[in-house]
C-alpha cells in the first residue's frame, strides 16, 4: 500500500478514539513532533496511545475533514480539521483544532511525524 493510502486510512479511521487501533497504524518507535498553541511536545509510542485513551473518555465521537494530502516516496504531508462531539453533548459538533502533519512511514507504518496545530 502506497504511503499516501496509509496515512489517509490512519486519518479516515476512528484512531483518536481507539488506542488498539492508533497501537496498529504506528511504528514501534515512533516519535511525534508536536508544536501546539500551548507549547512544544514530543511524544513516542506509549503516550500517543494514551492521549488516545484520554481522547476517549471525553469525546462521543471524532472525525477529520482532509483538506489537503501530499506524497514524496515514503513522506507524506496532510492537512486536516478535527471534529469532535462530546460526551456531554454527543448531537452538537464542534471544531476542536487545526492541523498539519509530516509523516515519515517505515515499514508502512507511521515513523516520524512533526505536527503543528492551532486550536479554532
Amino acid at each position: 500500500m502506497k504511503a499516501k493510502e496509509i496515512v489517509k486510512n490512519f486519518y479516515k479511521s476512528n484512531v483518536f478514539l481507539d488506542s488498539e487501533l492508533m497501537d496498529s497504524f504506528i511504528h514501534p518507535d515512533v516519535t511525534l513532533d508536536w508544536n501546539s498553541s500551548k507549547g512544544f511536545l514530543q511524544m513516542n509510542r506509549e503516550e500517543m496511545v494514551n492521549i488516545v485513551n484520554q481522547m476517549s473518555k471525553a469525546y462521543h465521537s471524532s472525525r477529520i475533514h482532509i483538506t489537503h494530502l501530499l506524497e514524496e516516496n515514503d513522506t507524506v504531508t496532510v492537512r486536516y480539521s478535527h471534529y469532535v462531539k462530546t460526551i456531554e453533548n454527543p448531537r452538537e459538533e464542534m471544531i476542536l483544532a487545526h492541523f498539519i502533519v509530516i509523516w515519515e512511514l517505515k515499514d508502512g507504518k507511521l515513523y516520524r511525524g512533526f505536527q503543528m496545530s492551532q486550536l479554532s
